[in-house]
């Protein structure tokens, strides 16, 4: 039986609501973008479309909310043949995906344990030194609770957290690593999405503002140094290169803060690097919180 659908009367002109005699979902499951929509191909089909704000699968019901600058009566003819040519031609509302993994990696900072997930978990970059500076990041208050835990970082795939001084990672890995999969499984929102655009970030570099040695100092950074450190579980953000005394300032995020070989790494690593790159413009490098 292949699917038709039929519009519906509806009071909210901005609403499409097709019904259907096939049932399209077992409950109602709602979209405002495709980030959540991994699942469903129907939906994420749809916000292909440039004027679509929302989707709501009910059931036998799908309920289409548009943008203002066009109206549902010069569309919705082509919309409900596009939904129905893509299930008819073998398209499928919903799909099972590989299942979720977590698993812990330990890093050169004993205090510190990666935990490594098998799919994207934010946008960019997250620090949270505690729980009220994690107010818009659900995983990161959620683990707060934890109170042998005392800061997270988070970045792309894995979230490196760093346990109190007075407790061992021994008795509590397994545990995180636990609840971390659950968290994530359970399609719990990671973080707020507002809050997980690069152009909003405290702690970003203005490019333009600086000067060319700052520059070449800042791509040598993300280029050359970032990915081993991520690797690690931590980060490495440039801060400031003072032109009289050739002191190049960075932050250590992540695993790399505080870490018993952070010395180490920023003189005998990042530090020669920057001096072979850039000979005579270099003299050493200091981390602001290392």
């Amino acid at each position: 039986m292949k699917y038709k659908f039929e519009i519906l009367d509806n009071e909210d002109k901005n609403t499409l609501v097709l019904s259907s005699d096939k049932e399209i979902y077992t409950k109602r499951v709602s979209f405002s973008d495709d980030s959540a929509a991994e699942q469903f191909p129907l939906v994420k089909q749809l916000f292909f479309l440039p004027f679509i704000k929302s989707v709501v699968l009910d059931k036998h019901l799908i309920l289409i909310e548009k943008l203002d600058f066009l109206e549902w009566k010069d569309v919705q003819e082509e919309v409900v043949e596009q939904i129905e040519n893509f299930l008819n031609g073998g398209g499928v509302i919903f799909q099972i995906i590989n299942p979720i993994t977590i698993y812990a990696e330990n890093t050169p900072n004993p205090s510190v344990i990666k935990f490594v997930a098998n799919k994207k978990l934010v946008n960019v970059a997250h620090e949270f030194k505690d729980s009220k500076s994690a107010s818009y990041c659900n995983i990161a208050k959620a683990l707060f609770n934890h109170d042998f835990i005392s800061e997270i970082y988070i970045d792309f795939n894995f979230i490196s957290i760093t346990i109190s001084k007075e407790y061992k990672w021994e008795n509590h890995i397994m545990e995180i690593r636990e609840y971390i999969l659950s968290f994530v499984r359970d399609g719990n929102e990671i973080i707020n999405p507002k809050f997980d655009i690069e152009d909003i970030k405290v702690d970003k570099i203005d490019f333009n503002k600086l000067d060319d040695i700052s520059k070449e100092i800042a791509k040598l950074i993300d280029d050359q140094i970032k990915p081993a450190v991520a690797s690690d579980g931590g980060n490495i953000l440039f801060q400031s290169y003072d032109s009289d005394s050739l002191e190049v300032k960075v932050i250590l995020q992540g695993a790399c803060s505080g870490c018993p070989s952070s010395t180490y790494t920023l003189k005998n690593g990042i530090e020669t690097m920057l001096k072979d790159y850039l000979p005579g413009k270099i003299s050493n490098v200091v981390a602001i919180n290392g």
